[in-house]
Parts: C-alpha cells; sequence; structure tokens
C-alpha cells in the first residue's frame, strides 16, 4: 500500500526567495507498507519545477502499490513525486532486513556534517540583524538575486565579519548584474555562488574567470544534467527532490565526481524526514546545507540532531 497525504511545518520567521515569501512548509508524506512494516518518505514539491500538492500527489497515486526501487526509476521522471517514494522504499527495505541504510548501501554510518544555515533575502537593516544574531554558525548562506543586493551583501559581513558565507542568487541575476558583483563577493569573503543567472542562458560563466566557485542548482537535477554543466560551472548542488530520491542521488554524486565536479548537498524547506536521507549523500560533500529543519517552528516527533558537530544521521525511528 502507497499513501501519501499533506503536512504543514510552520516557519520560525518569514522565508524569502528571490522568487517570493512563505511561512510554513508544504510537504508531501508518503507511507510504503507491506507485510505489517512502513517505510517513510517526504518531498517538497517546487513550483519552479511546475510541481503542486496536487500534481505530485496524483504521480504517486499513479504508481502500482507493489513497485520497487528498480521500476521506480523509469515509472517516474526525477522529482519530488519520485524522491518521496524512493526513500520510503529504502527506509521499508532497511526495517524489514533489520539494517540502516548505509548497511544496504554499503557505505559507513554517516557522521556530522557542519551545515550552512540560511539567512533569507530581506532589507541590509535586518539581513545584518539576522548575520550578528547567527555570528557564532561555522557557516551562514545568503539568500539574494535581485539587483538591489550589494548593500544587502555589505550588511551581512558587518553584522558577521568573521562568519564563512555561501551566497545563493536563485537564478535572480543578470550576466552585467554578476560581473559587477563578482570582484566584491570575493572581496567579502565569500565561499561560494550559487545559481547566479537563469538556467539556461548561464552560457556566460563558461566565457569568464571564475576565481569565485560557481554551483549549479536550477541547472542540475540528475546526472542528465552534467554535460551541459562542464565549464561553466564548478560544483553541483545534489537535491533529493531534484534527483528524484536517494537512489539517483548516490549516483549523480558519483558521476558529478568522475567528471571533474565539487558537491554540495542541499534541501528544500522541509522536515527532518525529507532531510534524513540526504545526510548519507553529503558524507564528504565540500559544502552542506540541510538546514531545513533548523528553519522550522515545528518538526518530526523525532527531529534530527543538530550540535556543534553538524547535523547528524537519523535515529533509526525517523528513518532508514
Amino acid at each position: 500500500m502507497i499513501e501519501v497525504h499533506a503536512d504543514t511545518f510552520k516557519l520560525a520567521q518569514v522565508f524569502t526567495i528571490s522568487r517570493g515569501s512563505r511561512t510554513a512548509a508544504e510537504v508531501l508524506t508518503v507511507k510504503v507498507t507491506r507485510n505489517g512494516v512502513t517505510g517513510w518518505g517526504e518531498c517538497v514539491p517546487y513550483a519552479r519545477y511546475d510541481e503542486t500538492l496536487q500534481s505530485v500527489t496524483d504521480q504517486i497515486n499513479s504508481l502500482p502499490v507493489d513497485i520497487d526501487r528498480a521500476a521506480l526509476q523509469s515509472a517516474l521522471p526525477a522529482g519530488a513525486a519520485r524522491n518521496a517514494v524512493d526513500c520510503a522504499l529504502w527506509d521499508l527495505e532497511a526495517k524489514i532486513k533489520g539494517l540502516r541504510v548505509w548497511d544496504l548501501i554499503g557505505v559507513a554510518a554517516p557522521k556530522p556534517e557542519i551545515t550552512a544555515y540560511t539567512l533569507s533575502l530581506d532589507t541590509p537593516e535586518n539581513m545584518r540583524a539576522q548575520a550578528a544574531k547567527n555570528a557564532a554558525r561555522p557557516l551562514l548562506k545568503i539568500k539574494l538575486g535581485t539587483p538591489d543586493d550589494m548593500p544587502r551583501l555589505e550588511a551581512v559581513r558587518a553584522g558577521a565579519p568573521d562568519t564563512p558565507i555561501i551566497i545563493d542568487a536563485n537564478e535572480g541575476w543578470s550576466a552585467e548584474v554578476y560581473s559587477e558583483l563578482a570582484p566584491h563577493l570575493i572581496r567579502l569573503g565569500v565561499k561560494l555562488v550559487e545559481q547566479p543567472l537563469p538556467a539556461g542562458a548561464d552560457d556566460m560563466l563558461g566565457e569568464i574567470d571564475r576565481p569565485l566557485p560557481v554551483c549549479a542548482d536550477e541547472a542540475c537535477h540528475d546526472r542528465a544534467s552534467l554535460p551541459k554543466l562542464v565549464g561553466k560551472y564548478d560544483m553541483v548542488n545534489i537535491k533529493l527532490d531534484k534527483t528524484g530520491g536517494l537512489t539517483e542521488a548516490l549516483a549523480l554524486n558519483a558521476a558529478a565526481r568522475k567528471a571533474g565536479f565539487k558537491v554540495m548537498v542541499g534541501c528544500m524547506v522541509g522536515s527532518s524526514l525529507a532531510m534524513a536521507p540526504a545526510t548519507i549523500v553529503a558524507q564528504g560533500a565540500e559544502f552542506t546545507d540541510l538546514d531545513g529543519p533548523l528553519l522550522l517552528a515545528e518538526d518530526r516527533e523525532t527531529p534530527l540532531l543538530f550540535d556543534a558537530a553538524g547535523v547528524h544521521a537519523p535515529a533509526a525511528p525517523l528513518w532508514g
């Protein structure tokens, strides 16, 4: 049996990116039950990819109830629906066999990974206050992506003068804006910029020097994305809601490394259940951004542990 239902998790504060704001995380929770054992998965439908709660629910409900993980890869395209079911099937298999998912994969148990903490797009004054409040965190991620970002970036650096910073423009800059900003990003010690230009309109990145590493986010979904990224990006952001689950995320990680890309592992804004499988992919990643649960006012009953060492592997009652 495959069941899917919508869940809403309130955010601790309004979260804004260049495409809009939200006050809650709207997710879909999937249960796959066989012989009295249940596996769990979560996905976040994303309007950027023409996904809605209803369209993703319909995709999941179209699946045969006895589908296995291998058949799932061709039954649904890469995206949120396949992600939730794929992760639920991994969880189910681990529970049936009395193992953890990393044992099934054949890798070591995940160790804690330092994760970025995201500051949402706001006025320079508010972003400086956010930065100062979170200056003790090991890595800050700044949401930008407007023509007027320089004052915001200067404000964040003033609020957190010594904290490593990465930038996510969410496709919000033009080639001209990025060219103007790039020297200042380097001057202010930014370590990485994600998706400065719109996916599909990013050829300029292959024509310029990139002293600041550029990471493909919206331009990278699964292994099929990689050939178009060569020469334009230095890193890829692996998100399970884009890859369509843990199965493809692991394959993309290996393929990206082989192709010479560095790796970031990221997330949509979801609960600990959505982040749990990604902690496996994040092992050894150059950057980890699995802070979704830190942005919530409420989380799953058995949440992931976040502490000074980073985000830890999930406890068995949560997933895997």
